[in-house]
């Protein structure tokens, strides 16, 4: 008979878990939704009904399949899953930081009882320090014989999970008992560090805010630009119906799953190549489909007097090139949110799957969550570097077809992922040549910025602050290439 281990299946469990608990926060935000819909209908009927036409549009339709899946992944898996771990976590979840205490011990005070709250499991480190000799114990009676811990004055106590010696706060922690033996008041400092027992529930309101945040801004511009809208859905809805689309993502979801089986032979890294591999795949499909919606619906509109047709209704030459350019990113973070949404799902897997093949102790679930998590920025600025070559589309189609754009955004690419060495190599050299180079780097978008490669290579997780930068750079180079293709295209004749 077949051994279940053997199986790549067998193991479900494992690789899945990762993917519930994520599904937990998407599936709240799914909740949140229905209900604000559900409000909307009794106290707003026409907005609710406005809102059901807007989302009925299709350009939502992709992203609640994806949330939808998730969230019957959440339903199926909930029974088998660590459900009251989750909860019990989630509850902890605003005790948890770093916590500083300071006490006054009355002078020969015996067993002088100390306020605390400190759960065991959820300590990462705790330094005690007296300015005079104390002892401190984590039961009364004890006083001044039988003390956990016999501090001296000025000396720090410290633990962490690094130390040799053993924690000597057990379970629950809801007061010390401090024995002085002086005739003096000794102060207390108290500095500990807690988490959750299970961290992973950090990322939950993450997932949660994502999903309302793309809902959010899909109805905001729509409320607050509605000639941008109408010209940014009519672009989404035309770019998703255009076979390329559907091509572009089955190929990518294809090449995520067959990058599971492949050997890479890297003594154990397989996992970090399968992610570069993902991220690069997704994001070089993600500029291909950008890219040749930009030429086909800016480019041959006007070259075909399309839009001359549409801005002879009440939309202006600004509406139309910033329409243009949202309708141009929509559909380019639903091709991102399908193909990552299958990118998560084969690192979980194949965590469980390398260690498999390699005959290697089976991985906790946690090692598939921490591996699946970090390709997560990775997915963010792999978007933030399509949409910034997606602008610089945007502005050369207004006056140049679909080759010289394809050309030269592809030059852009190139030069703008290499334009750190290029910068470096030119410094001590001939003076124009280093002119040249810093002015590339003014000019051109330092895609090396959106680069998580390094990051992946060495294990590190990549901060949410360099997110935020990295978001800003990103807005601000787009927002730069919006103004400069509304001047070029002001000018243009389109009779």
């Amino acid at each position: 008979m077949l051994d279940a281990s053997l199986l790549p299946l067998a193991n479900i469990q494992l690789w899945v878990t990762p993917l519930w608990l994520l599904s937990l926060g998407i599936t709240v935000a799914a909740l949140v939704l229905a209900a604000v819909y559900g409000l909307m209908l009794l106290v707003w009927p026409n907005g609710a009904r406005e809102v059901r036409q807007a989302a009925g549009d299709g350009i939502l339709t992709p992203i609640a399949y994806v949330v939808g899946a998730f969230v019957l992944l959440a339903i199926l898996a909930s029974p088998s899953m660590p459900y009251r771990d989750v909860w019990h976590s989630l509850q902890r979840l605003s005790t948890t930081g770093d916590h500083a205490s300071t006490f006054t011990i009355k002078p020969n005070a015996e067993d002088q009882e100390l306020p605390v709250d400190i759960e065991s499991e959820e300590l990462l480190r705790y330094e005690l320090k007296p300015d005079q000799d104390l002892r401190l114990s984590t039961e009364k009676g004890r006083g001044f014989v039988g003390a956990d811990f016999t501090l001296t004055g000025g000396e720090t106590y410290s633990w962490d999970p690094t130390r040799k010696y053993p924690r000597i706060l057990q379970e629950r922690v809801t007061a010390l008992y401090a024995s002085n033996p002086t005739d003096q008041p000794v102060k207390l400092t108290l500095n500990y560090k807690t988490d959750v027992e299970m961290p992973e529930v950090h990322h939950l309101p993450i997932a949660l805010l994502s999903v309302l945040a793309i809902v959010a801004f899909y109805f905001l511009i729509d409320l607050l630009l509605p000639g941008v809208a109408t010209v940014a859905i009519g672009t989404a809805k035309e770019a998703i119906s255009q076979p390329l689309f559907l091509v572009l993502t089955i190929a990518g979801a294809v090449a995520l799953i067959v990058f599971i089986f492949i050997p890479y032979n890297t003594f154990g890294e397989d996992v970090k190549l399968l992610t570069d591999s993902g991220l690069t795949t997704i994001m070089v499909l993600g500029i291909i489909f950008s890219m040749w919606t930009a030429s086909t619906s800016v480019s041959d509109e006007i070259e075909g007097k399309t839009a001359l047709t549409m801005l002879s209704k009440p939309v202006s030459r600004r509406q139309f090139v910033l329409g243009k350019f949202l309708g141009i990113l929509w559909p380019l973070l639903v091709m991102f949110v399908i193909l990552g949404a299958i990118l998560l799902v084969t690192i979980s897997f194949k965590v469980v799957y390398d260690a498999r093949e390699s005959s290697n102790p089976t991985p906790d679930w946690t090692l598939c969550y921490a591996t699946m998590i970090a390709a997560v920025p990775g997915l963010v600025l792999a978007f933030l570097q399509a949409a910034v070559l997606a602008s610089i589309s945007v502005a050369i189609s207004t006056r140049l077809p679909m080759l010289p754009n394809l050309i030269i955004v592809g030059s852009i690419y190139v030069i703008g992922n290499l334009l750190p060495q290029i910068v470096r190599s030119s410094a001590g050299e001939i003076p124009f040549v280093a002119f040249t180079g810093k002015l590339l780097a003014v000019v051109m978008p330092v895609l090396n910025h959106f680069n998580i490669q390094p990051a992946i290579a060495a294990g590190q997780p990549v901060p949410y602050e360099y997110l935020l930068w990295a978001g800003l750079y990103a807005a601000l180079y787009c927002g730069a290439m919006m103004l400069l293709a509304l001047l070029l295209f002001e000018d243009r004749d389109l009779a």
